[in-house]
């Protein structure tokens, strides 16, 4: 098996590697340690970071920023046009950090309008067949399971997970520390460091394990027992949650909580169809 199939053998501190059967635009722009391999398609707009491993059959087009230290499987296709029949020609852009893992046949597309753009954060898992569309913005830490179909303006806050084989609606936000089931249908808001799951979605709890992996159980676990407690507030009482909120509101919040409170506050805003409900909540 030829090296260039194995992106464990990047290492820093050389030029980049370019396979003779990859075909490059002379105006990319390839950062030392970039391994290039069999197949891959790189248009013009090209900026790739040092030590990046671009497997074989990859195609990256439009205006495209990579950072370094990232991980691209075979198939995957960056910077595209957008699915979107508004789409008029735009030159508009995809950033990706560093330290991403993108595999086999992911998908993300550039933004619709001028100015407007695509961006994935740092350290992101993004697992075979993924796709995410015009608009999408992704945090850092995240963890996307095989087969997740993400529409556009969606924004994923850090450390969300998400599980396989399930489609997020566009203009849908999901908070931080927040863990969806597989196959889940999520059309609405997901809040902070909740857990979500069903057909339609709802909410079911707290997502512990993630919570627990964060370090909210330090410090006697305060936090964590005001963040319950604000919960249990919000979704388990006989308040609408606008009322819960504001008494949300006149409590000391810590961190944890005054997120919560504040994303739920953006969301009811937005005047869509507001967060999910829990599952004690009927439509």
């Amino acid at each position: 098996m030829s090296k260039f199939y194995n992106p464990s053998i990047i290492t820093s501190g050389r030029s980049a590697q370019v396979h003779p059967l990859a075909v490059v635009d002379p105006s990319a722009e390839l950062a030392d340690g970039v391994i290039v391999s069999p197949g891959v398609v790189i248009g013009p707009n090209i900026k790739i970071g040092s030590n990046t491993w671009i497997g074989p059959n990859v195609v990256l087009d439009g205006r495209l920023t990579i950072g370094a230290n990232n991980k691209i499987f075979p198939g995957a296709c960056l910077g595209l046009e957008p699915q979107d029949l508004k789409y008029r020609g735009a030159s508009t852009e995809v950033f990706i950090g560093d330290n991403n893992t993108i595999r086999e046949c992911v998908t993300i597309n550039r933004a619709t309008n001028e100015g407007e753009e695509t961006r994935i954060g740092n350290s992101n898992l993004l697992m075979a067949y993924c796709h995410l569309g015009h608009n999408c913005h992704l945090g850092d830490g995240i963890v996307m399971s095989n087969g997740v179909q993400v529409a556009g303006h969606v924004v994923i806050e850090d450390r969300a997970v998400i599980g396989g084989c399930l489609g997020i609606h566009q203009f849908v936000q999901i908070g931080s520390l927040a863990m969806v089931g597989g196959m889940t249908r999520v059309d609405r808001d997901v809040p902070p460091y909740c857990l979500v799951e069903g057909h339609p979605g709802r909410l079911r709890g707290l997502n512990r394990v993630g919570l627990r992996r964060s370090g909210l159980y330090e410090n006697q676990g305060a936090e964590l027992r005001q963040l319950q407690e604000v919960w249990s507030l919000l979704f388990r009482s006989n308040h609408v949650i606008a009322d819960s909120l504001e008494l949300a509101q006149q409590m000391e919040l810590m961190p944890a909580a005054k997120h919560l409170c504040v994303f739920l506050q953006s969301s009811i805003q937005k005047g869509r169809r507001g967060p999910m409900p829990s599952f004690a909540v009927e439509d």
